[in-house]
């Protein structure tokens, strides 16, 4: 498909807002495309969203329930974390599947790179399917509370179809899935 080379938006000048070690918000002032004045905020993430649907033999997959603090609700989701910029994604992956869910792989695919909003931020989210499962002892962090559970990926399937899962690093992951399974690529 064609689309523009050029940027259409000018950044005049731009302010630090805020910093922590996980985002660090920027106003900018820009020209618009219409070649207005404007403002844009943007969120810089200093970690890759890390997603892993882990797999087993007879199609069950882990689903992990924590309370989610900026949505003020319980959320079920599949594996998933931060990896640090610089740090290999996959060893990323391998280090929040075994500290979630207790769980090793020994076969690991990427199947999906995406943006999850790119209206205001730069968060890359790579989401990896892991098989030949193995069982170990979980470790999660201190501030985490977490709930796992071995579901049918069909129940899974469901519970996005239902609107049950709403995390998007989830709902991509299981779409993603059933397609291959109904494309018959897993």
């Amino acid at each position: 498909m064609y689309h523009p080379e050029e940027n259409p938006w000018k950044i005049t000048s731009s302010k630090n807002i805020y910093d922590n070690p996980w985002i660090n918000v920027t106003e900018h002032q820009v020209i618009n495309p219409s070649g207005n004045p404007g403002i844009y905020g943007q969120v810089h993430f200093k970690n890759t969203a890390i997603g892993i649907i882990p797999l087993d033999d007879e199609l069950n997959t882990y689903l992990v329930g924590q309370f989610r603090f900026p949505l003020n609700q319980y959320s079920w989701e599949i594996p998933e974390g931060g990896g640090p910029e610089g740090t290999d994604p996959l060893e990323s992956a391998k280090r929040e599947l075994l500290e979630e869910t207790g769980l090793k792989a020994s076969q690991w695919t990427e199947i999906q790179r995406m943006h999850l909003s790119n209206s205001v931020g730069d968060e890359l989210s790579i989401i990896y399917l892991a098989r030949g499962l193995s069982q170990f002892d979980a470790e999660p962090e201190d501030t985490e509370q977490l709930i796992v559970h071995k579901v049918p990926f069909a129940d899974v399937y469901q519970m996005v179809c239902d609107g049950q899962i709403t995390d998007s690093v989830t709902v991509a992951a299981v779409l993603k899935v059933q397609l291959l399974l109904l494309e018959n690529r897993l």
